[in-house]
């Protein structure tokens, strides 16, 4: 497979369904925020495609038309396809790992918890982006999808829970997409069971609102504290699927690029 540039990508149309919920908006956000890659097994009228953002993969078209390592960049990253793709991932890696996932929509609004005095929850700008980097120093996964803390601080897309200067509480929306906006949430260990994540996802629900989308929420079928604070923010099942964990590729060489 080769690298693609954003301004030389096919038209997506019959690759990606548009406006669709969860972690199936990162085609739209990557193309419009121009965080992640495109790959395509060649540059005129591709067979197969691939886009890659925050350790997470789409793949469609035709797995056929792969070389065996042609997938050896995406170890270690979460990869969404049709099950036709299955084949080419167990000979690319040496595990495939399934993954229960849960794809909620926000379908009850909720009042805004009632927080301490000292607390206040507000859209982050971009003078945050050091105390975010300070707050999610090992959980870089957050804003990975908006390339780094900078990216996202200045995005317009996160909320968080400052006591003075100090966020203590995180969401955002981490795939932004045309119809959907799927959100991702981090609280600091020491002050989790506090309702901040929930104020702060609230905010967000409401922000994301305003601007005439729905709020997805995805999490592992087995995370309940997750699952419990999307239900308790207003989320409803809508359905559930299943991603894989791909471990270290089997072969190198021909493979695309680390």
């Amino acid at each position: 497979m080769i690298e693609l540039a954003p301004d030389r990508l096919p038209p997506l149309t019959g690759w990606f369904t548009a406006g669709s919920p969860g972690a199936a908006a990162l085609p739209e956000h990557v193309r419009a925020a121009g965080t992640g890659r495109w790959w395509a097994d060649r540059a005129t009228a591709p067979r197969a495609l691939a886009v890659a953002c925050a350790d997470h993969v789409l793949l469609r078209g035709d797995p056929s038309a792969l070389a065996p390592d042609a997938l050896a960049a995406f170890g270690a990253h979460y990869v969404q396809a049709p099950a036709c793709f299955l084949p080419a991932l167990h000979g690319a890696f040496d595990r495939v790992v399934p993954w229960e996932r849960m794809l909620y929509l926000h379908r009850v609004p909720v009042p805004v918890p009632r927080l301490p005095d000292e607390v206040t929850v507000r859209r982050l700008v971009p003078a945050d982006a050091s105390a975010l980097a300070v707050l999610t120093r090992d959980a870089a996964w957050f804003h990975a999808s908006w390339g780094g803390p900078a990216g996202l601080a200045a995005s317009g897309s996160g909320w968080a829970a400052f006591r003075k200067d100090d966020p203590l509480a995180v969401a955002c929306t981490y795939f932004h997409g045309t119809r959907y906006e799927d959100l991702a949430c981090f609280t600091l260990p020491g002050h989790r069971r506090r309702r901040l994540a929930l104020a702060c996802v609230t905010a967000l629900c409401r922000d994301v609102a305003t601007r005439g989308h729905t709020p997805s929420w995805t999490c592992s079928r087995d995370h309940r504290p997750s699952r419990l604070l999307a239900w308790t923010a207003g989320f409803r099942l809508e359905r559930e699927y299943v991603h894989h964990l791909t471990g270290q590729p089997v072969r190198r060489g021909a493979g695309l690029p680390a």
